[in-house]
């Protein structure tokens, strides 16, 4: 005779909807702000580049609790070009493709390591109060630790699950409203600004909205933009320029530069 642990969902099969449990989901940390540095838009760039865009955030350190996951770049394509040749399967590709953007978080960390920096793997997550505690700057990988794992593309061989999504997913899990991407242009276009002079800046735009636009040119993963319309925490994204001096900060000061993506 099987026993069951009296509860709503004693008994389930857990393979349909059930509306028996009144779920508020807790926010961890909302307060946190949860940062990528692009891979290809930024960290690529070398000195020239990262340099500012880390002198600028040192200077918030004390002002907010900072909170950086870097992407993957040049590098982490070359990866995933060289292994889909091969034809390795998706989750080989996103298991290879997570290494890159540690490599960038631990350069990162040994720049910023004089003002707290603190290298973190997905492993040490639970204990961000901590490093926050003693002012210290996490910084870790934002690929999501899928790895082998990752679900199969809708079409071809590419994770979409990358660093992006990774740091979209850190944020939703903090209880954070707001996630904000460090790229090398203001935000969205109407098309590739770099090839195409005339595109139009997007300031605001709905998830919605920007899914059913179906842009040629999108500067942040698609899979963030359909998560985005269903999230309970994360309710908006932010992308703006690193290589433009004082946005980084108006950004985290809460206002509205570069290009804000919201949910309705």
């Amino acid at each position: 005779m099987r026993r069951d642990i009296a509860g709503p969902l004693a008994g389930a099969t857990l393979t349909t909807a059930r509306t028996e449990l009144d779920y508020s989901p807790v926010a961890l940390m909302p307060d946190v702000k949860v940062i990528k540095i692009g891979g290809q838009s930024l960290l690529d760039r070398g000195r020239a580049a990262v340099f500012p865009v880390l002198d600028e955030l040192v200077a918030q350190k004390d002002k907010h609790k900072l909170l950086l996951c870097c992407g993957g770049g040049t590098r982490a394509r070359h990866i995933y070009a060289i292994a889909s040749e091969l034809e390795m399967p998706t989750g080989v590709l996103a298991a290879l493709g997570g290494y890159v953007p540690r490599q960038n978080a631990r350069m990162v960390q040994m720049l910023l390591a004089k003002h707290g920096g603190l290298f973190i793997l997905h492993d040490d997550f639970e204990k961000l109060p901590l490093y926050f505690a003693v002012g210290c700057i996490p910084i870790m990988t934002g690929m999501p630790p899928f790895g082998y794992w990752e679900k199969p593309a809708e079409t071809g061989r590419i994770p979409q699950h990358r660093t992006d999504a990774g740091v979209f997913l850190t944020a939703e899990v903090l209880g954070v409203k707001r996630a904000l991407f460090i790229k090398d242009e203001d935000g969205l276009y109407t098309d590739d600004p770099k090839k195409n002079p005339s595109a139009r800046h997007i300031p605001r735009i709905g998830a919605r909205e920007l899914l059913k636009s179906d842009l040629p040119d999108l500067a942040i993963e698609r899979i963030v933009i359909e998560y985005l319309t269903r999230s309970r925490f994360c309710k908006e994204l932010q992308i703006v320029n690193g290589l433009k001096a004082g946005q980084i900060t108006r950004a985290l000061e809460g206002e509205d530069v570069g290009t804000l993506i919201h949910q309705d």
